[in-house]
């Protein structure tokens, strides 16, 4: 398996998982353009598009740094042509970008109910619409072309929804993309699929959030391993899916999952939401 002289569009890639997904795909010497917001350093938020374009061309990878805010359609139609531009078309699309605000409904201001739709359901719409072009042609020269979104699987129990529904919604907004563009997206041979993890994922944004002690969970590379087996799938035939971590790792037979735990040795991981 390889990803060397793949074209990479990822939403929200200065830090975590986009990151560590990008760095996967870096080290097979694949091109990767970093769309996100953060252009100047935030001192409660480490990374930038810039240290994240230096941490790719470190590893072996092209990188190209693109400051874009998934709220403006101008700038998302802009980045992706930049990107396509740069690297001579686009193969991967990476929907990571996401807002998260854990509030019961009479907790959650307008402005964060519009910040995760805008983000997480209008921004993956929108990028997937404007990478739509250049993956197709990417199909026509059979670069095996692939979208992943960072979301759950669907249910519809109610403790998923119970105590944020917003979030939930909002969530479950990037995986109805997968489910129905996997399906309209087939005749173009361009594979749609949402990768998920089983526990929680240490990253910077994740610590920001009270309660939450991600020293009983996972590093981001699980999912950079996982996405690495997924972009390698025929895009024909590895389509609509909706994967979680460990379990996609199992069916390549990658049982041993302990070089991945924050915390050595660890038995009871706090297991994300979503999942029954």
């Amino acid at each position: 398996m390889t990803l060397a002289g793949k074209r990479i569009f990822i939403t929200g890639g200065s830090r975590g998982i986009g990151l560590a997904i990008a760095l996967r795909a870096a080290a097979d010497g694949a091109s990767i353009a970093i769309a996100a917001k953060t252009s100047d350093p935030n001192p409660k938020l480490p990374g930038t598009i810039h240290t994240a374009a230096a941490e790719i061309e470190a590893a072996g990878g092209k990188a190209l740094a693109i400051q874009c805010d998934l709220r403006d359609e101008l700038q998302i139609e802009a980045a992706v042509k930049q990107a396509a531009d740069a690297f001579g078309g686009i193969d991967i699309l990476i929907n990571n970008a996401s807002a998260i605000n854990l509030t019961r409904t009479d907790q959650t201001p307008a402005k964060r109910f519009d910040l995760m739709f805008d983000v997480n359901v209008r921004g993956t719409f929108l990028t997937s619409q404007a990478a739509l072009p250049y993956l197709r042609k990417s199909a026509e020269e059979g670069r095996n072309p692939h979208i992943l979104n960072l979301s759950p699987p669907l249910s519809m129990k109610p403790v998923w929804f119970k105590n944020h529904v917003a979030y939930t919604m909002a969530k479950y907004g990037m995986s109805m993309c997968v489910l129905g563009m996997s399906e309209e997206f087939k005749r173009d041979g361009i594979a749609v699929n949402a990768l998920w993890p089983r526990t929680v994922i240490d990253t910077a944004a994740l610590q920001m959030i009270p309660g939450i002690d991600a020293s009983a969970g996972r590093t981001p590379a699980i999912l950079a391993d996982a996405a690495y087996i997924i972009f390698n799938r025929p895009s024909t035939e590895c389509t609509g899916n909706f994967f979680v971590d460990d379990l996609l790792l199992a069916s390549e037979g990658i049982t041993d999952l302990e070089k991945y735990s924050v915390t050595p040795g660890t038995k009871d991981f706090l297991l994300d939401f979503f999942l029954d």
